[in-house]
């Protein structure tokens, strides 16, 4: 982001998590609960990141692991004559994704107590940054008002 911005930028998605970066803007004059927020969104994303990696990454290699099974299974290659690679219908491919949610129920379950974890203690540091930005603002205004 361009040197004077005073606004988190996102990015195009991670190519592996498929989940869009931010840049967080970081104030002049950021106080500590200020920080602590930031570095708490920055830890969230973070995790974000590495665990849907792994998923995506998993999945891929599973799902590639799981065509060339069933192909092989009916004789065929993993492309047909003409170059094309080849597919599995519909019903084939339920089976993987069934079977593949099923393998890792106790992970994403882990992940959205995580998640919500995070972002619980995310919306409270808000609050807390909100009200103090407010205060700050209360105490600006009174003693410019008595000048």
């Amino acid at each position: 982001p361009p040197a004077h911005s005073r606004y988190d930028w996102i990015g195009p998605p991670d190519k592996h998590s498929n989940l869009r970066p931010v840049i967080f803007y970081v104030p002049p004059e950021e106080s500590p609960l200020e920080r602590r927020l930031r570095e708490t969104r920055q830890e969230a994303q973070a995790c974000d990141q590495r665990f849907w990696a792994r998923h995506n990454r998993a999945f891929c290699q599973e799902k590639e692991e799981f065509i060339y099974s069933r192909l092989k299974a009916k004789g065929l290659e993993m492309r047909d004559e003409t170059g094309q690679k080849a597919t599995l219908n519909a019903e084939e491919m339920a089976d993987f994704y069934k079977d593949f949610l099923s393998k890792n129920f106790r992970k994403h379950m882990q992940y959205n107590r995580d998640w919500y974890k995070r972002n619980f203690t995310i919306t409270f540091l808000m609050g807390q940054v909100a009200l103090a930005r407010a205060l700050r603002w209360l105490r600006w205004k009174k003693k410019n008002v008595g000048n």
